[in-house]
């Protein structure tokens, strides 16, 4: 079990750009995009017999054929101003009914992913997820960015439209990222490679949704094209976060008018200094969350 590579071709330091499920399917949504966008050809897969529990059982005539697991594929593309390689996976492999991914088996796929980019030659990683943020969804996404070193701090305030974590006011310049997006950047680090996670900002009110938050993903979609110096079209994913908000609108509307009332104060102050009152206090905010998950188990009763 481990990896297994369909081809081997000659990359000249290519650059990883990985992703997996998270909140609203940010970063999976930006990085797959820009994968199709490119028309990247299949390069190997992490066999997923030691991380996951199989999603579908394979029967034909009555005999079990084989087991299917959420694939976590590689996939490489030649371009004209530099070589890219993608991993896209299905799942992060969770212990103990945790959310996110953690402990031996997260930091293992990690490891594998990492030793593939080292052996084609990579030397940047960039991952992609969700940052909770106190907007409106009818705001424009900003990115919130992580290096992991100083030396990129600069680079990456250069990056328009994008926030660098730290410089956020009122967090201290502290952070985190949860999962694989941010182990892998920690790994990375580790093993003597830049990296850099893209996080696109969903409102704090969508995050327990199932829901898919495009337009987040096309702010970090945007930032990926930029950096790499790739011309992508953006009609695909526009129209994508343009159905979604129209979804999201109609939602918002069916909400209690008091819990509308609140969130439409995020509209006009996206962050407030910590000795300013903001657009909603910490307690507006739980009570809002509080209301919003009420509303929903209320729906859910009355279906």
């Amino acid at each position: 079990m481990g990896i297994r590579l369909y081809k081997e071709p000659k990359l000249d330091k290519p650059v990883l750009i990985a992703s997996w499920p998270g909140i609203g399917n940010i970063g999976i949504i930006a990085v797959d995009t820009l994968r199709g966008m490119v028309a990247a050809e299949e390069l190997g897969e992490i066999e997923g017999w030691d991380f996951f529990y199989p999603s579908k059982v394979l029967i034909r005539d009555g005999e079990l054929k084989g087991l299917e697991f959420p694939s976590s594929k590689f996939y490489f593309k030649r371009t004209e101003r530099r070589d890219l390689l993608f991993f896209v996976g299905e799942e992060q492999p969770t212990e103990g009914g945790r959310a996110y991914a953690e402990g031996p088996k997260a930091y293992q796929m990690a490891n594998l992913v990492l030793d593939v980019a080292l052996k084609f030659g990579c030397r940047r990683v960039y991952t992609s997820g969700a940052a909770v943020a106190p907007i409106h969804h009818t705001s424009r996404p900003k990115v919130w960015a992580v290096p992991n070193s100083e030396k990129l701090i600069a680079e990456v305030r250069s990056y328009e439209n994008t926030i660098l974590m730290s410089d956020i006011e009122g967090r201290g310049g502290q952070g985190s990222i949860t999962g694989l997006n941010g182990l892998l950047l920690g790994v990375a680090k580790k093993k003597g490679l830049e990296g850099i996670c893209l996080m696109g900002e969903v409102p704090v009110y969508l995050q327990g949704l199932p829901l898919p938050y495009p337009k987040a993903s096309k702010s970090v979609l945007e930032v990926l094209s930029a950096v790499l110096e790739l011309s992508i079209p953006m009609e695909g994913i526009a129209a994508f976060a343009e159905h979604s908000e129209e979804e999201i609108e109609a939602l918002y509307k069916g909400f209690p008018e008091q819990i509308r009332e609140q969130l439409d104060k995020l509209k006009y102050v996206p962050y407030a200094k910590p000795t300013e009152p903001g657009p909603i206090t910490e307690e507006d905010k739980k009570k809002i969350l509080d209301d919003i998950d009420k509303f929903f188990k209320k729906e859910s009763r009355e279906d």
